[in-house]
């Protein structure tokens, strides 16, 4: 198993930033285990952080962007590749302003500045996701798919041949190693057609972009430049996705198949399998039995919730109870063809929403009572051996009154819903 990296002592380059045009210098210190990648805006007072996460990501045209603490991190795309390409986990990154510098518009510089520094292995494990399976994004004539893959990152990118501009379709196939991201990946330059200068420039972007930093094209002719690959332009787009997955929450074990994606496009991806691992990893319960009376004053035989599956304080609860024969309503509720009282499953769901009220520390120790029932309707009947789920919704709360909207389910069918109202009063 991978270990986490990081780089043995601080490093700094300078330069501009290709679509801001503004000097600015990054500087990348090492950082402990488990901290990931944090940019740092050292020209805003307080020195505001940005976790490079998916839950930070914004949209900006034509490159990657991170938004937090009302601040912005632009086009990180090619560093965040070079530190996966190299392995490294856990870095500082302190920029003097909002754009990281475009360099080449490659990756190779960055590649030569971690070098540089020394990469050197931590203490812990690297978390890594396996897909167990495909997760997809379509939009318009551009797609990008992650496919199970049990062997790292493997990229397979296809180019269009942009209206006759590259002469035919460009496919570019690699398996992410530091040796085949370092030599074939990395140096390939951002590119774009001469057509879209202008265009650019009136919407504020490529200020800082030349002939020598960005691949220009005027027809098949490459502006004032040379080609480090004949296929340059579908290795920078590998280039792009693999600064753009880096954004995951976890290292990925995935097959990339792209067809003509674009940041836009990786980004919805990242998003997509952010919340299949979210999913995945998520415990199968958040509260056991213990903890449940822990919170309900309720006893046997009138406590109805089991385990909590899923919560967040004020807001919504999960929680399931498991219906046996060995219930002591069955005994006398039809106990030729034993169904569970009807009252009984609107106080399940009253149980969870209390459960989820008393969690926060104003109602530690309070006692919840009825108020009112509402939009109470029963639509299956409850037999021995179901299992019923309950969800509840905060609807309104208030410092000793609260009411929640909740619905049962046996399965996918819901068994019962009602709004309730409840009061919290002191034990006597």
């Amino acid at each position: 198993m991978s270990v986490q990296n990081t780089i043995s002592r601080e490093t700094s380059l300078s330069g501009i930033g290709l679509h801001s045009g503004e000097e600015v210098t990054i500087t990348f210190k090492p950082a402990d285990i488990d901290t990931g990648i944090i940019f740092i805006r050292t020209d805003i007072e307080g020195h505001p952080e940005i976790p490079a996460r998916p839950d930070y990501l914004c949209q900006r045209q034509r490159r990657t962007a991170l938004y937090a603490n009302d601040t912005e991190i632009h086009t990180p795309e090619h560093m965040l590749a070079a530190a996966t390409g190299l392995g490294i986990d856990n870095l500082r990154v302190e920029m003097t302003a909002t754009e990281v510098p475009g360099m080449d518009g490659s990756a190779s510089d960055f590649v030569r500045c971690f070098r540089e520094a020394g990469i050197v292995e931590q203490n812990k494990a690297r978390s890594a996701f396996e897909l167990t399976e495909a997760v997809s994004i379509t939009n318009g004539t551009a797609s990008i798919i992650a496919l199970p893959y049990k062997d790292g990152l493997k990229v397979t990118y296809t180019l269009d041949d942009h209206n006759g501009v590259f002469g035919s379709a460009q496919i570019v196939e690699t398996e992410l190693s530091e040796q085949t991201f370092c030599s074939e990946i990395a140096p390939a330059r951002t590119f774009c057609l001469a057509s879209e200068v202008d265009a650019l420039r009136a919407q504020g972007l490529g200020k800082g972009a030349t002939y020598q930093n960005t691949c220009v094209f005027d027809g098949q002719t490459l502006v004032d430049n040379s080609f480090r690959f004949k296929d340059e332009p579908a290795r920078h787009k590998v280039l792009d996705v693999i600064g753009d997955l880096s954004l995951c929450s976890r290292r990925l074990n995935a097959h990339i198949i792209a067809i003509r994606s674009g940041h836009r496009e990786n980004m919805l991806l990242v998003q997509a399998i952010n919340d299949r691992i979210k999913q995945e990893e998520k415990p199968d319960y958040v509260l056991n039995i213990q903890e449940i009376l822990s919170h309900l004053p309720h006893r046997y035989p009138l406590l109805l919730v089991d385990r909590v599956l899923d919560f967040e304080a004020n807001k919504r609860i999960v929680s399931i109870k498991n219906v046996t024969i060995n219930e002591p309503f069955f005994n006398g509720h039809f106990p030729g063809n034993p169904v569970m009282p009807g009252v009984l499953q609107v106080e399940a769901l009253a149980q969870t929403g209390a459960i989820m009220l008393l969690a926060s520390p104003e109602n530690h120790g309070k006692v919840p009572f009825f108020m009112s029932m509402d939009k109470v309707k029963f639509r299956r009947p409850v037999y021995p051996g179901d299992q019923l789920r309950m969800e509840v919704d905060a609807i309104r709360v208030r410092p000793r009154m609260a009411s929640c909207r909740g619905k049962a389910y046996v399965g996918d069918e819901v068994c019962c819903e009602a709004e309730i109202r409840s009061v919290f009063t002191d034990p006597s």
